[in-house]
């Protein structure tokens, strides 16, 4: 690993005025440094992007699915190195990282079909008086130049949901990486470039985001932004792009219910794994988890104790399921909302205890609805359980957010599965399964605070480009 990493610009590294350390979040230990871009490497970056897209645009599908193919495989190859890369910098388990390099390298693959696979629609004229003897149809094509801003959690499948349909779709892209793990982005550029990729298509500037993020969504190259992020953000993002075409994946607390009559048996190890996998820090983590009354004292405790098994340590330790959050600020709000719960009421099952920048995992009851931990995203290691009397009660308490992301519904009852599934307001309803669950083909994106647009790589392609309708007069009227 490169000890300082430049800007990736123009298919060029490029200097930067100045760095800053990047260090393991598990051990403090600094890993590189990573040069900060400015404003002004952002318009470079965007002008290098615009002028590469005027020759992107026309390559043919399959020349852009190839590249992305390769990039798959090259990542394939590699994918130990990339597992490391994420376990280094974002302290996520070397066994969580590795399922993520998996999932990465299958979005690329998934890209490469979808380059091929752009089809637009033939319209029956002549269903309309007036529209006799002509013909006429819809083609996709390439907005230009796409701005992308990524989150820590998911390094390289995040980036490569917002990379892959971009190049699939024939645009060109500058990508802002989060300040917490860039390197993993960084990496990227060799491998597209030598998957292919003809330079100045992909651009790597990491920076901060306050800095950036004016000159990212308001040039005038600039004709889609895509982020995922905090909901303030996205706001200030929505207020600056204009009418720019938007892709915003913003926070949530997901809700999981638990029907009655479901076998706890089958749900305590996947629940577990939903409220915590890489320390709930991912947008569709389980963060309240709603059980019938008849399930919940056995529900509880068993849950409890699964909790309590879970392996603390470092992140490059096979067995290790805990390790530090991604960073001071963090564990901080964390601690700040767990002990502001407890003061309104909340009962701590287990958990809650920090030693170095991790926390153990928490188990709240009894929660009121006004904390937090409710109402905002914890994005950390705390999860809420509730008792229900009635589904009607168990899906108005779920729908008590500003978020509408992903929700759960475990139940033996299609019927009542279906009831659940018309009335959660998410963008996503999964049943018989946790809220955490994602593959990447799926539509993925939110309602209300949870964002605009969808993601899952076929539906980024389509928002990455614009449909134009084509009418050719085919004889006399």
């Amino acid at each position: 690993m490169k000890e300082k990493w430049q800007l990736w610009i123009g298919g060029k590294w490029r200097e930067a005025k100045s760095y800053e350390s990047l260090n393991n979040p598990h051990t403090e230990e600094e890993l590189a440094q990573i040069g900060q871009a400015e404003p002004a490497d952002a318009v470079e970056a965007i002008v290098e992007a615009h002028a590469a897209f005027q020759k992107f645009r026309t390559y043919p599908a399959h020349a852009r699915a190839k590249i992305l193919a390769k990039v798959a495989a090259l990542m394939e190859e590699r994918s130990e190195e990339c597992a490391k890369i994420i376990a280094l910098e974002g302290a996520k388990s070397i066994r969580n990282a590795r399922e993520e390099i998996s999932r990465t390298v299958q979005t690329y693959r998934f890209s490469a079909e979808a380059a091929k696979s752009n089809y637009g629609e033939r319209i029956p004229m002549d269903a309309a008086e007036g529209g006799e003897n002509r013909f006429g149809f819809t083609k996709r094509t390439p907005l230009g130049v796409v701005t992308a801003i990524t989150p820590f959690n998911f390094p390289f499948n995040l980036v490569a949901h917002k990379v892959g349909p971009a190049i699939a779709a024939g645009n060109s892209i500058v990508l802002k990486p989060a300040e917490q793990t860039p390197l993993s982005s960084l990496f990227l550029a060799e491998v597209f470039k030598e998957a292919g990729l003809p330079d100045g298509v992909l651009n790597i500037i990491p920076g901060k985001g306050d800095v950036l993020s004016e000159a990212l969504t308001t040039h005038p190259h600039v004709k889609k932004v895509t982020f995922t992020g905090s909901v303030e953000v996205g706001h200030l993002i929505q207020q600056q792009a204009g009418f720019r075409k938007l892709t915003l994946e913003l926070g949530s607390n997901s809700p999981f219910i638990i029907d009655e009559g479901v076998d706890i048996d089958k749900i305590i190890e996947r629940s577990v794994m939903g409220a915590f996998s890489y320390n709930g820090q991912v947008c569709i983590s389980i963060q309240r988890i709603y059980v019938h009354q008849s399930l919940y004292e056995e529900f509880l405790e068993r849950f409890v104790a699964r909790t309590k098994q879970l392996v603390v340590g470092s992140p490059m330790d096979e067995k290790t399921n805990i390790t530090a959050v991604i960073s001071k600020k963090s564990l901080e709000r964390l601690q700040s909302w767990l002990e502001e719960a407890i003061q309104e009421g909340a009962k701590l099952e287990c958990g809650g205890k920090v030693k170095g920048n991790v926390m153990k995992p928490a188990v709240l009851t009894n929660v009121n609805r006004d904390s937090k931990v409710f109402r905002y995203e914890v994005f950390g290691p705390i999860v809420s359980i509730f008792p229900f009397d009635t589904l009607d009660e168990a899906i108005e308490d779920a729908n008590d957010s500003r978020y509408g992301l992903n929700s759960g519904f475990m139940s033996p009852s299609l019927e009542r599965a279906f009831y659940a599934a018309e009335r959660l307001e998410t963008g996503g309803v999964i049943i018989n399964d946790i809220p955490t669950y994602r593959i990447d083909n799926m539509p993925y994106g939110g309602w209300k605070d949870s964002g605009v647009g969808r993601e899952g790589v076929k539906y980024a392609m389509n928002e990455m480009m614009e449909e134009k309708f084509i009418s050719i007069k085919t004889g006399d009227e």
